[in-house]
């Protein structure tokens, strides 16, 4: 593990000292939507030095958060997945992605999303109050990206790529923050071309009930 300590007895430190070092939230981040081959974690990070890839996954490995696994013939793939101890990282990893999404604005220069990431997203703004009593299922186009999200009773699942039959098919860019931080109305969304819709459309305004920034 990395030989940075901060010298204070207290568990923000330990944990700082344990997943503070610089794209180790960020791998934890992808691992919380499902185990990954180390290519896999490298597509969806293109910006980090395969270097420094493989020192977090070994650091992580050494701290007990990450570990490898074989998958089963005839794939035979090496893939990293969480331990339970790194899986008690998602309430933070929320958190935190929740506080920051308040701060996002918009996309800078050479900023882009990923499958991963946009999951996430989905899981920090989900508001399970809202939620309580809808079953829908929904697919997110963002550009290339596709994403989906299951709503279940008050509870969500979601993951990469699309549904055999999702309820409602959303069509988006970066504006789609509008609507999840409230700034404009769904209504106002669809006739500012925002977003395009195939499907359920009154489910849209529950999408933007359930999912708040």
């Amino acid at each position: 593990m990395t030989s940075r300590t901060y010298g204070q007895y207290c568990g923000f430190s330990r944990a700082l000292e344990l997943v503070g070092e610089r794209w180790a939230l960020l791998i934890i981040r992808d691992l919380l939507v499902g185990p990954k081959r180390y290519s896999d974690l490298h597509r969806g990070l293109p910006n980090i030095p395969t270097n420094i890839l493989s020192d977090r996954l070994k650091e992580l490995e050494e701290a007990g958060i990450v570990q490898r696994r074989l998958l089963p013939r005839p794939s035979g793939a090496v893939v990293y997945e969480l331990t339970k101890a790194g899986r008690q990282l998602e309430q933070p990893v929320i958190s935190l992605g929740r506080w920051g999404a308040q701060r996002l604005g918009d996309p800078r220069p050479g900023e882009i999303v990923t499958e991963d990431s946009m999951a996430m997203a989905l899981l920090t703004t989900f508001r399970s109050k809202a939620a309580a009593h809808i079953r829908a299922s929904y697919e997110l186009h963002l550009g290339d990206v596709v994403i989906n999200a299951q709503v279940r009773d008050g509870a969500v699942t979601v993951g990469r790529g699309p549904l055999p039959k999702p309820d409602l098919i959303i069509e988006a860019g970066p504006q789609l923050r509008a609507v999840m931080a409230r700034e404009i109305t769904p209504d106002e969304a669809l006739k500012k071309k925002i977003v395009r819709l195939r499907g359920d459309r009154k489910l849209f305004g529950q999408f933007a009930q359930m999912f708040q920034i």
